[in-house]
């Protein structure tokens, strides 16, 4: 894995520096060298469990963020971040040498390192503390995804329940986090590097799968790209580049699962990434790819007229190319792509030119305030956070375009209590792009929901318990009931569930 970061053996801080140089101004980088040798300092004798020098970690962490080409101060805060809580530096000290930005970054890294799973409640709370630090400065992520990233790559040196414990944090908890604030990059790092300490044999089949996959294709993709490049040529389409982009192994590892491991159903094992100048040569390229090849049906997706809500945007289509062999091609333009590799991060990202992309609103990281006071004060089980919140996501629409952003199967009554809380208590039915369907019906996303209600209706059905899948749509429910006459009974029902989960939390 340290091979695929392109991560030497031996790095020193003249290792950064080269990175740095590439995008960052050379006036600035003895910044660089000065924060080294006071972070080198104040590290002084401590080692890794592995034995290697501590400094080798945040020095580590900070290369993984160089080879982003991430901003100047996120890259101080990353070899500084381990300084506060591990040396005998103080917070004061370091504003005193770096200013109050770089101390500010180090007191919400400060406060995530704290968060360890230590029983459930306390984890809920530690939680709620990073959603906090998240929703005061997202680049306290950035750092943190970095600093677990070179922790997983070194993982073999703990403990073996450690290494499971870390792992299964990082796979369950970091990974989707990431993938909420649409860093992709970081996404899959976490994902492929914890996923042998959790799955280890399936871990090796999905290797030897993929691999026996890519030694057949290799030059089958080549030949197609040629033939792609020689047509986008033709029709005087500027593009930036044409490159294979083979499927994370964690993410072919659930789709796997989905298709009772028969690889011959997946069609994005390898796809081909093609990256143009603007948006309009983006479906000029789709076009000139549907001219050249058959497209297979439904399988053309416009993440560009309608957005992920994570902010990824791309055009995606499936083709019966020579041979019949079907390949998946991805188009987008050079923002797009930056943006769907480092998400919220690509604020702080420098492109080829060295310049700066400009901010882009992700809504979910705004909203991250807002959560933690609204929505986790009331939430005690683990569970319903990990469905909330780091499941993966779909998002459906209403009948008038809105995007509402749900957990994977979801259903019909989770998208009318995410709408209000009447138009739930109300719910008699609904339509899915335009068909009716049974109310527990899971979701897809590209889905248009349309909810039919009942102004009559008393209230929400007990039954609709087993089968929502959202926090707020159970909470709203059993109000609902809870307050219905002739419904006392539920709250006995309710106490019960409460007291039982005490019991279980207490063992």
């Amino acid at each position: 894995m340290r091979e695929s970061l392109n991560i030497p053996e031996n790095l020193t801080v003249n290792t950064l520096l080269t990175e740095l140089k590439k995008y960052i101004p050379k006036k600035d980088l003895l910044l660089i060298t000065l924060t080294y040798e006071f972070a080198d300092e104040a590290h002084a004798g401590q080692k890794r469990r592995s034995g290697e020098p501590y400094i080798q970690h945040p020095l580590t962490a900070a290369y993984i963020l160089a080879t982003m080409r991430i901003d100047l101060p996120i890259i101080v805060a990353t070899i500084l971040h381990d300084v506060p809580e591990d040396t005998e530096v103080t917070l004061e000290e370091i504003e005193k040498n770096f200013g109050k930005d770089i101390a500010s970054m180090l007191k919400g890294i400060t406060k995530l390192g704290k968060i360890k799973y230590r029983g459930v409640e306390r984890y809920i709370e530690n939680l709620r503390k990073m959603f906090v630090a998240m929703a005061e400065d997202i680049r306290v992520m950035i750092i943190k995804f970095s600093d677990r990233t070179h922790n997983l790559m070194t993982l073999d040196a703990q403990p073996k329940n450690k290494q499971h414990r870390i792992a299964l944090e990082s796979l369950e908890i970091y990974a989707p986090i990431a993938n909420r604030l649409g860093m992709g990059e970081f996404k899959g790092l976490l994902e492929d590097l914890s996923f042998p300490y959790i799955y280890p044999k399936e871990y090796k089949k999905v290797i030897d799968i993929r691999d026996k996959i890519l030694t057949d294709e290799k030059k089958y993709l080549e030949e197609i790209i040629k033939l792609g490049k020689k047509e986008l040529e033709k029709s005087n389409i500027d593009f930036i580049d044409i490159h294979g982009r083979r499927k994370r192994l964690y993410r072919l590892y659930q789709k796997l699962l989905q298709k009772g491991w028969e690889s011959n159903k997946i069609f994005d094992i390898v796809a081909i990434r093609i990256i143009v100048k603007d948006i309009g040569d983006c479906y000029a390229t789709l076009g000139i790819l549907h001219k050249l090849w058959r497209p297979l049906k439904g399988r053309i997706k416009d993440y560009i007229a309608q957005p992920k809500p994570n902010g990824y945007e791309s055009l995606h289509t499936t083709v019966f190319c020579e041979n019949g062999k079907s390949v998946e091609f991805q188009i987008r333009t050079q923002q797009m792509h930056d943006e769907a590799e480092y998400g919220v991060a690509a604020h702080w990202h420098y492109d080829e030119k060295g310049k700066r992309l400009p901010k882009k609103d992700v809504g979910w990281a705004k909203e991250l305030a807002s959560i933690q006071k609204d929505v986790l004060k009331n939430i005690k089980d683990l569970e319903d956070i990990k469905v909330d919140f780091f499941k993966s996501h779909i998002f459906v629409f209403t009948p008038q375009g809105d995007v509402i952003d749900l957990p994977e199967d979801a259903t019909p009554i989770d998208f009318a209590y995410q709408i209000h809380t009447d138009v739930g208590n109300h719910c008699n039915g609904a339509k899915v792009n335009d068909q009716l369907v049974s109310l527990d019906t899971p979701l897809k996303s590209g889905d248009v929901v349309d909810i039919l209600s009942e102004k009559h209706r008393k209230g929400p059905s007990p039954d609709w318990l087993k089968t929502v899948k959202t926090h707020s749509a159970k909470t709203r429910i059993k109000q609902a009931l809870s307050k219905s006459e002739g419904n006392v009974w539920w709250k006995t029902i309710f106490q019960k569930e409460d007291e039982k989960k005490k019991k279980e939390k207490k063992k």
